[in-house]
């Protein structure tokens, strides 16, 4: 029998999609021999509930913009054309479900949002049917991770220096009428142009570290 298929899963609010995100996908696909990177932009986050979300239709047109270039990148739709709210542990029983005991899953996220894991929705149920990848920027400081054993064994590190973009910072640059190119996509800029995103923002929302299904 073959080796199994190391799929990488990708989740995410996506509002907008930058090049932090693509560098984070590449970076774990290269290291992890990744066969491909599914991104999955939530549809309903749960940890942003009090906060303003662009619709989800407008980020996954922006992902599917962002990552078309990229053959090893695929986006999915099934957090967007679901009702109910958006769980990493549903998203990633979905998967396991769908591509069997034949294929290795790899969720990759932000360090940031490794210390406040044990809060996630049955975070140890997901452990079960796939490993993490936690992308920190150079020089993050690991000394605070307090995790369990389970956890602990199913997560590793991987190094990126262009976490230091975000999409909070692109959505107030937006709004301050600031330039925003090179920062993202050039076909996720003319989008965001195009429909007159983030012009008015209230300053909420989270970056990468945890735009993710999560809790």
């Amino acid at each position: 029998m073959g080796s199994k298929r190391r799929i990488g899963i990708m989740g995410g609010t996506f509002d907008p999609i930058h090049y932090g995100h693509l560098v984070t996908a590449e970076a774990a696909r290269h290291l992890f021999g990744l066969e491909q990177v599914i991104f999955v932009p939530s549809g309903r986050p749960p940890h942003k509930r009090e906060s303003r979300v662009t619709p989800a239709d407008e980020r996954l047109q922006m992902t599917l913009l962002a990552t078309v270039n990229n053959d090893n990148f695929i986006v999915s739709d099934r957090e967007v054309r679901s009702k109910r709210m958006s769980y990493t542990y549903d998203t990633m029983r979905s998967f396991h479900q769908e591509l069997g005991d034949e294929a290795e899953l790899f969720f990759i996220t932000g360090a940031d949002a490794v210390l406040e894991i044990m809060q996630w929705r049955k975070i140890e149920e997901v452990a079960d049917f796939c490993c993490f990848i936690a992308a920190t920027r150079p020089g993050y400081r690991l000394e605070s991770f307090h995790l369990s054993p389970k956890l602990a064994e199913n997560i590793q590190f991987m190094e990126v220096p262009a976490l230091a973009i975000s999409s909070s910072d692109i959505r107030r640059r937006v709004a301050a009428g600031e330039p925003i190119k090179y920062l993202l996509p050039e076909p996720v800029e003319k989008y965001i142009a195009k429909h007159g995103l983030y012009l008015a923002q209230d300053g909420c929302g989270s970056n990468f570290a945890e735009e993710s299904v999560v809790k």
